[in-house]
């Protein structure tokens, strides 16, 4: 097509996610006639199968510890129980709710909604059932999927998209893998009554995080009863005729279970999406490779968020999409800068972190402060529940700029999303020594830290 040839749209995005929704905003916004390809819900995964209803389910989980804690503050709980569907089912509704904000948002923005497939035909044209509709620039943001590999049984497991459905709540769970999603359904799983099992097969999970904090939550969430198995794979699984699933480990020990939840990892879901018609390049993984400016080897179209294999975090795909908006349709000149990016996990207790761990720090600096404190949290003195919480801080010593907080404990999310804001603004060690605490609370610990551990 020449560069006088009038398009259908000047920006049509396959894929209603984060980054897709927020680069499709924000391109109306700045006068693109725009409109977004789904053959899904609204939202992507964040909303429906991802952080969402994950969170709902911590919350849902955390109460059995709740009811133990109460009795050591006066409370006499009676007996309790468990109602899986009532959680899944309010959940659902949540976010149904929250898909229909989504198109409403959308709607409002005028950008126009086209449920269905999109197949990549051009680099100017998208293919959704017999409809073929053109476009100046095309995103893809379509996100990711679970990664299940495969092997003997392997049909017999869910992932993190059934999870959230479950028709009965398993009284016998086990989850593999050991990033954020494993951890974090290891609590669920746990909190919520079932016998739970984790198994990774590398030493120790949660890789990428600070050595101590990886430490710290595999010792917590093993005092709140879950069975982590580390340096073991599952080899194969049998049904058996009651339903339960027998699981064979690759060291030859077998356990007995309800269901099995696979999360190692997730895929960009880019098979089927016809990009074997353009110039755009993937890699072995299926992600898509983009420059600086998220523009892929074919000029016209681009791609953010989970599908291009970067930092796979719903806030991280908003800045993208934020970013190309403007500068495709704006003033440009947008960068998003992926340093001191701060990330939780919901385990149990959370884990918060921004900024280097101390090995990334000590590789880049040549003097280090670590600052340490390992404590139980006030609530805990009465609750007479084990739990502890940890909090780190890397320092420059040479800059006094400090490089990373780490924490693991009661509300980490909330405290480090605080400490990021101080972090980017180039906080030494002397400013958190001299801002004065609030007190009593855990978070105070940060700025009164005042001995190095090494």
């Amino acid at each position: 097509m020449s560069s006088e040839t009038q398009y259908d749209y000047d920006f049509l995005v396959i894929g209603a996610g984060s980054g897709g929704v927020r680069a499709s905003r924000m391109a109306s916004g700045l006068g693109a006639k725009v409109a977004v390809i789904e053959d899904s819900a609204l939202g992507g995964t964040c909303v429906n199968v991802g952080c969402v209803p994950k969170k709902l389910f911590v919350y849902g989980s955390h109460f059995s510890e709740e009811f133990e804690a109460a009795e050591g503050f006066g409370w006499k709980v009676g007996e309790s129980e468990f109602h899986w569907p009532t959680l899944r089912d309010r959940k659902t509704a949540e976010i149904e709710r929250l898909n229909g904000i989504y198109g409403n948002i959308l709607g409002g923005a005028n950008v126009e909604i086209i449920h269905g497939r999109g197949v990549v035909t051009g680099p100017n044209t998208v293919a959704v059932g017999e409809q073929e509709y053109t476009a100046k620039n095309i995103l893809i943001a379509v996100g990711g999927w679970p990664y299940v590999p495969e092997f003997p049984g392997s049909e017999h497991v869910i992932s993190s998209n059934e999870v959230f459905y479950l028709d009965e709540f398993p009284k016998r769970a086990l989850v593999v893998g050991g990033g954020y999603i494993a951890v974090e359904f290891a609590g669920i799983f746990a909190g919520l009554g079932a016998e739970t099992h984790q198994a990774y097969r590398g030493p120790m999970f949660l890789r990428g995080f600070d050595d101590d904090l990886r430490e710290f939550v595999a010792n917590e969430m093993q005092q709140k009863g879950i069975n982590l198995h580390f340096n073991t794979d599952v080899s194969k699984i049998v049904k058996n005729e009651d339903g339960s699933l027998k699981v064979s480990f690759n060291d030859g020990r077998e356990l007995e279970v309800d269901t099995v939840m696979y999360a190692t990892g997730r895929r960009a879901k880019t098979p089927g999406l016809g990009l074997e018609n353009t110039k755009v390049e993937m890699r072995a993984n299926g992600s898509i490779v983009v420059d600086e400016n998220y523009q892929t080897a074919e000029p016209s179209i681009y791609a953010l968020g989970d599908v291009i294999g970067g930092i796979e975090l719903t806030p991280v795909a908003l800045a993208e999409g934020m970013a190309l908006a403007h500068n495709l349709f704006g003033e440009g000149g947008r960068r998003v800068d992926y340093d001191n990016i701060a990330t939780a996990v919901f385990s149990q207790p959370n884990i918060a972190t921004v900024g280097l761990t101390e090995a990334q720090a000590k590789e880049k600096y040549a003097n280090v402060d670590v600052y340490k404190s390992d404590f139980k949290h006030m609530k805990h003195t009465l609750s007479g529940l084990p739990e502890r919480t940890l909090m780190k801080i890397i320092v420059d010593r040479d800059s006094d700029k400090v490089l990373g907080c780490h924490m693991v404990g009661s509300d980490a999310g909330e405290i480090i999303q605080g400490l990021a804001v101080a972090i980017r603004a180039g906080a030494t060690k002397a400013i958190f020594d001299t801002t004065i605490g609030i007190h009593p609370t855990a978070a105070e610990e940060f700025v009164t830290m005042r001995e190095p551990v090494s």
